[in-house]
């Protein structure tokens, strides 16, 4: 890779406008994810798939990103944040039945909470992404 590709920067922009993206959807359509994660549960093809993409999305942030310590925070917190991805996605393989009625009973409490605290998330990790690219 070229010296002035930055894995960290990259992974921390996507995934904080994905999260921001998902958040606003939320925001304008409430229920939204009540719905999604429902149907999920219903599925037993669509819990093997959203499982499997996010083992896989959670690998690719894990592995491109250093464990840098106190040398670069953003990229520490991003392989963090890779790490419990791959460690969600077996969660919904293995317990997918019990993990996705513990989501319903919660979204259905705190959906707006959610989709704010989604919204914060990725402004944050979009913000602190793009900024080391200037």
């Amino acid at each position: 890779m070229p010296d002035t590709f930055d894995a960290t920067g990259w992974t921390a922009t996507l995934l904080g406008l994905f999260g921001l993206a998902a958040a606003i959807g939320a925001l304008r359509q409430p229920g939204t994810w009540q719905t999604m994660i429902g149907e999920i549960e219903k599925s037993p093809a669509l819990q093997l798939v959203s499982g499997f993409i996010e083992l896989f999305v959670g690998a690719a942030i894990y592995l491109t990103n250093p464990w840098a310590g106190q040398t670069d925070l953003l990229a520490t917190v991003m392989k963090a944040i890779g790490g419990l991805m791959m460690a969600e996605a077996l969660m919904v393989m293995a317990f997918s039945d019990i993990y996705f009625q513990m989501w319903l009973k919660n979204l259905a409490a705190v959906h707006r909470g959610w989709a704010w605290v989604t919204l914060l998330a990725g402004a944050g990790l979009a913000v602190a992404g793009m900024m080391r690219f200037g």
